[in-house]
């Protein structure tokens, strides 16, 4: 009990240890509640589509904005920037928070084109679970795989949708094969269609014993398909004839060849549930954003590094911890171009975050003083009152936060494991307005913070340079440039063709190498030294001659000293 003494309250030993268990368990309720997962697949596999739809169904968005090539009236929620609603495709991440049957879903939308394959791997850090949509004329296509062993590595559990089904497609059996063969993992039939293209009437579920009845057009939802029970077999038989029989057939054979399905072996990354439809029809959806909160996990432990007598020491953060922590996986300039700010997009680990509490960014040791922290609905913003583990809020800053960074309420703790990869493209960047210099240098150290692309200054000095995994990266830097920044520049090739992070046994041995390549050297938006190579063979022959030198393709952010590699 409270007891109350002259104005302070004092709170007994058992009483204390009580109020602390009612706070946990209060923060236990609330993380059992959050969702956290990202969309992924292949460019044009309808992806940013079922975004949409599902952010509709919940309710989050009264009408889904098509997404169009130029001219389009209508854009995507998820596509906010210019060049996106350009060109009809996603180049950034988008956040977007909605609430369903009693629990908070935070949706992440990562770009499907394999230039920005940085951007999303970085966000398939921040999540619990991964949508794969997956074309079913297509199949798993070459970025879906990608995306696959950035899942498989963290063991992120994954819920397939296999979409158009409504074209004409592939056998649904064939596609399951692929599946499984492309994951390494089973697949276990959670939804199965009658038909396809001109002949699609609709989806079994599995789970209902219910055939839903498919009707073309967008404007539709779940409530307006009609549902037959599968005991009804003589109406859905006269009303689909063979197809049904074939539909039938074809799902006892799935079922048949797949395991029972195992909600802890799903949970482990060791199984994937799998629902078709056709997400610009609204068609087969509200079954995945249904299992989007029945299957997928809620916030799970996260590791971090403490630093102990000097030494780095791995420890577990649980979500319901009472100190607040959370990740930066993502920055980004200028989502509000009339107010040039910065949000750095934050995913929560531990805790509770309320309005006003004192934060410290761990790699500088520096309070964080963000003139407003906000959730997302895109470009949309809503003023955060609290936020839990699993929740994505953004932090509107000036500057002193990067990509990686952990921020804490005060404890000693840095997050590991977000990557940045070597850029195998480079360019010159030439600024055709020398007066213009200032909005350059402000642009390149912007964008090099958001990750947009990778900016590196040559030490011998000369022009800045660009580095990244894709040509399109280039075409988006210098657009935001000139539009954001108004520094119009052209990007010439150069000779290099690829970069090493660069970490040494000593001191003594680091300052012989940079005075023997002092033309090779740069550092980059981290302040991060990098060895600029012209071939393959030069990284072999410095490593020969240099072998307390190591050469790193992967680095975490600059609050974790580089691994020497063995």
């Amino acid at each position: 009990m409270l007891q109350c003494a002259g104005q302070a309250l004092v709170l007994r030993p058992t009483c204390l240890r009580r109020a602390l268990t009612k706070t946990t368990v209060s923060y236990v309720s609330e993380t059992r509640r959050r969702r956290t997962f990202a969309i992924i697949s292949h460019p044009d596999a309808g992806k940013t589509t079922l975004t949409e739809k599902l952010l509709l169904f919940s309710g989050a968005i009264q009408i889904a904005g098509a997404v169009k090539g130029r001219k389009a009236s209508r854009h995507a929620t998820s596509d906010w920037m210019e060049i996106e609603k350009q060109r009809g495709i996603s180049v950034a991440s988008s956040v977007m928070q909605m609430a369903y049957r009693d629990h908070v879903v935070n949706l992440l939308d990562t770009p499907g084109h394999k230039d920005f394959s940085e951007d999303t791997y970085r966000v398939l850090t921040a999540v619990d679970s991964a949508l794969m949509v997956i074309d079913a004329a297509n199949g798993v296509e070459a970025q879906t795989r990608r995306l696959i062993e950035v899942c498989r590595q963290r063991d992120t559990p994954i819920i397939t949708f296999v979409n158009k089904m409504d074209r004409e497609v592939r056998e649904p059996l064939d596609i399951l094969d692929e599946v499984e063969r492309e994951l390494g993992m089973p697949c276990v039939p959670m939804t199965w269609p009658v038909g396809q293209g001109k002949n699609f009437g609709g989806i079994i579920n599995l789970r209902t014993q219910t055939m839903t009845v498919f009707e073309s057009g967008s404007e539709r939802r779940p409530q307006d398909f009609e549902a037959i029970p599968l005991s009804d077999a003589d109406n859905l038989r006269a009303r689909f004839g063979s197809e049904f029989d074939a539909a039938i057939e074809s799902m006892e054979l799935a079922v048949g060849a797949s395991p029972t399905w195992d909600h802890e072996a799903f949970l482990a990354g060791k199984q994937t549930p799998v629902f078709f439809g056709s997400g610009v029809n609204n068609f087969g959806v509200m079954e995945v954003l249904d299992a989007l909160v029945d299957l997928a996990p809620s916030p799970r432990p996260r590791l971090s590094s403490l630093q102990v007598n000097k030494q780095p020491v791995e420890k577990t953060v649980q979500p319901e911890d009472q100190n607040f922590s959370g990740v930066v996986f993502k920055v980004q300039a200028n989502m509000d171009a009339n107010h040039r700010d910065r949000i750095a997009f934050v995913r929560v680990a531990s805790g509770k975050y309320t309005p006003g509490m004192k934060l410290k960014v761990q790699r500088t040791a520096k309070e964080l003083r963000p003139t407003s922290v906000v959730t997302f609905m895109s470009q949309r913003r809503e003023a955060v009152e609290e936020a839990y583990a699993g929740d994505i809020i953004g932090f509107t800053t000036h500057g002193g936060v990067q990509l990686g960074d952990t921020i804490t309420d005060g404890a000693s703790l840095q997050f590991t494991g977000l990557p940045f990869f070597a850029p195998e493209l480079f360019m010159t960047v030439i600024l055709k307005n020398p007066l213009r210099t200032k909005q350059l240098q402000q642009g390149l150290a912007q964008l090099g913070e958001e990750g947009a692309i990778q900016v590196f200054k040559p030490d011998a000095g000369g022009a800045m340079l660009l580095g990244a995994v894709g040509q399109l990266q280039f075409e988006v830097v210098q657009h935001r440039l000139k539009t954001e920044y108004d520094a119009d520049v052209r990007l010439e090739g150069c000779q290099y063709t690829g970069a090493r992070w660069i970490t040494a046994d000593s001191p003594a041995d680091l300052r012989a190498f940079t005075d023997a390549y002092p033309l090779r050297l740069a550092h980059d938006a981290a302040d991060t030294l990098a060895y600029l190579c012209t071939s393959p063979y030069d990284v072999r022959l410095a490593q020969e001659r240099f072998p307390k030198i190591h050469f790193h393709p992967l680095r975490e952010h600059a609050g974790l000293a580089l691994q020497a590699a063995g």
